[in-house]
């Protein structure tokens, strides 16, 4: 199975995990557990953690407790699941788009030497598939009221994530032309 040959490749480099950051709409989650099928890893979505934990809704918390909140929570969840990244058990991390942006985030994910791969994209591509995702989906995300406000918020966060080692480019491409992009920058075939 090519799948498990590229884990066993992997687990000889050292490498337990990949974290998956960037904007919305940059395909995080798609992306995400497409290189898990590939190298035969776990997925997992930093936002389903959290609301696991708490046992309340991102958006509950954002309410009930505020964004300090919520960074206290996502801070505690990223923490947890860097630690039980070991070889045997490796996993896909996806972030959300503002985790990375913290400070204290950042340094965790550096100190970890787990890989971070900023998975980037033009704002105006990044707010359209957000806006086709929700449509699809029947969801609001606040966030998508003008493509002005989108991009300011883009443009704001995107010097953090350029602090990333890895950066990909997702703009017309495939999910599959990412994730195989990805296992060949990251040496794992």
């Amino acid at each position: 199975m090519p799948g498990r040959r590229r884990g066993k490749a992997a687990r000889r480099q050292g490498v337990r995990g990949i974290v998956l950051i960037g904007f919305m709409g940059a395909g995080k989650s798609s992306v995400g557990g497409a290189l898990g099928q590939r190298l035969g890893w776990a997925f997992e979505d930093l936002d389903q953690r959290i609301e696991i934990r708490e046992g309340r809704k991102v958006s509950d918390i954002f309410r009930d407790s505020g964004e300090a909140g919520f960074r206290r929570a996502e801070h505690a969840a990223l923490q947890e699941l860097l630690e039980e990244l070991k070889p045997g058990d490796e996993k896909i991390i996806a972030l959300g788009g503002g985790a990375f942006v913290q400070k204290e985030n950042a340094s965790l994910l550096e100190a970890s030497a787990v890989p971070t791969v900023f998975l980037d994209g033009d704002a105006a591509e990044l707010w359209r598939r957000c806006r086709q995702q929700a449509e699809n989906t029947g969801t609001e995300r606040p966030l998508l009221g003008s493509l002005e406000s989108f991009r300011t918020l883009y443009e704001a966060r995107r010097p953090h994530y350029l602090k990333a080692p890895f950066r990909q480019d997702t703009v017309g491409k495939t999910v599959e032309e990412i994730a195989k992009a990805l296992v060949q920058a990251l040496g794992l075939e």
